[in-house]
Formats: C-alpha cells, sequence, structure tokens
C-alpha cells in the first residue's frame, strides 16, 4: 500500500512538473533547450523527474556542456525567446545520446 502511494506521488509531481513547465513556454523531452552557464545552447534529454546523465539540482542540472566542454549548471530556455539562428545552433548541437 505504502509503495503504491509513492509511485502515485512521484506520477503525479512529473505530471504537475511537465504541465508547469509547458504553460511558462518550456518544450520539455527529447530535444529540450537548455544553456550553460557560460550561455551556450545546446539540445539534451530532458525529463522531469528523472535524469540519465546529469546531476538533478531542482530546476537545474549539472551536465557536460558538448559546446565549450565542460562542466556546468544548464537550464532549459524558452525557445519562443530565440532567435531563428539561436535555434539551429541548440539543434545542431546535441548532448550525448543515450543508446
Amino acid at each position: 500500500m505504502r509503495r503504491k502511494l509513492l509511485v502515485v506521488v512521484a506520477v503525479s509531481v512529473i505530471a504537475e512538473t511537465v504541465v508547469v513547465a509547458s504553460r511558462r513556454g518550456f518544450l520539455i523531452g527529447a530535444n529540450t533547450v537548455v544553456r550553460c552557464q557560460r550561455g551556450h545552447l545546446f539540445t539534451t534529454l530532458w525529463i522531469p523527474g528523472g535524469s540519465l546523465k546529469a546531476l538533478r539540482l531542482g530546476w537545474w542540472r549539472l551536465q557536460r556542456c558538448p559546446v565549450g566542454n565542460h562542466w556546468s549548471l544548464v537550464t532549459p530556455v524558452r525557445v519562443s525567446e530565440l532567435t531563428e539562428e539561436e535555434r539551429e545552433f541548440a539543434a545542431a548541437h546535441r548532448d550525448v545520446r543515450i543508446p
């Protein structure tokens, strides 16, 4: 019973996170555009409530930036606020894919 309750709570938190993120203009999923602390843009897999290649720190994640080849905190960005050139740059720079 307790395990089922924990699963229900976890699913609810993840679903709420996705709804809030999408209402704020963030596209969460397989090709999420993120920005590192140095300002580099790239795309990554962003799954609310989970992470396979980064250390989750709330809304931020510590992960490798493929543009600057450094470790940095990254956050999703609103694609609507990016120029066409920035969107193309981010799409051309993807982090490591999970097989």
